[in-house]
């Protein structure tokens, strides 16, 4: 791809995600490549129908964050960290750091739904790994499952919520899946 070609491709993408974002499934094509400067007949070029547009920033998202959880998953393997400080880890991100990338894929969640499917079913893999051996350490409450994990980060609070009270929430939320009487 000549570079100007994959700028273009570039600056598509991150206007589509910035406007997917603001505004959900209503982003319209010609917002989009007015937003990315580029010509309406460009960005057909890169991306011939919206869907190929949406699936292309699911499969990018997925990826990033197939690569966060393999990465965690790896340092505990590797014994580098604790499979507890690295599951603390992942909720702080997805509730503190990744507002952004929730709206995101609350967004792409109707309009692409393979893409983010794989990457559930990875994340839920990769969870249970880390919580069985969570459980293995006696850092864990008893019973405590990836279910679990997924249904307090389903009702975390969001992007609008100041970032203290995240912080907190997350704290608050530690507290009731870590095993203290040990």
């Amino acid at each position: 791809m000549r570079a100007d070609a994959a700028r273009n491709r570039a600056a598509i993408l991150a206007s589509a995600r910035t406007l997917l974002i603001a505004r959900g499934p209503d982003a319209g094509m010609d917002e989009i490549a007015a937003d990315a400067g580029v010509a309406v007949g460009t960005l057909y070029r890169h991306f011939p129908a919206k869907q190929d547009l949406v699936r292309e920033i699911a499969e990018d998202l997925g990826a990033a964050i197939a690569e966060v959880l393999d990465k965690a998953a790896a340092r505990v393997a590797a014994d580098q960290t604790a499979a507890a400080d690295e599951l603390l880890d992942l909720i702080r991100r997805v509730v503190v750091d990744l507002g952004e990338e929730r709206l995101l894929r609350a967004a792409l969640s109707n309009l692409s739904p393979e893409p983010l499917q794989t990457m559930r079913e990875h994340a839920a893999k990769t969870i249970e790994s880390l919580i069985a051996a969570a459980h293995r350490d006696h850092a864990l409450r008893p019973g405590i499952s990836a279910d679990d994990v997924g249904l307090l980060l389903a009702a975390s609070p969001g992007a609008d919520v100041p970032e203290p009270a995240r912080e907190r929430w997350t704290e608050l939320a530690w507290l009731a899946l870590s095993d203290h009487s040990r």
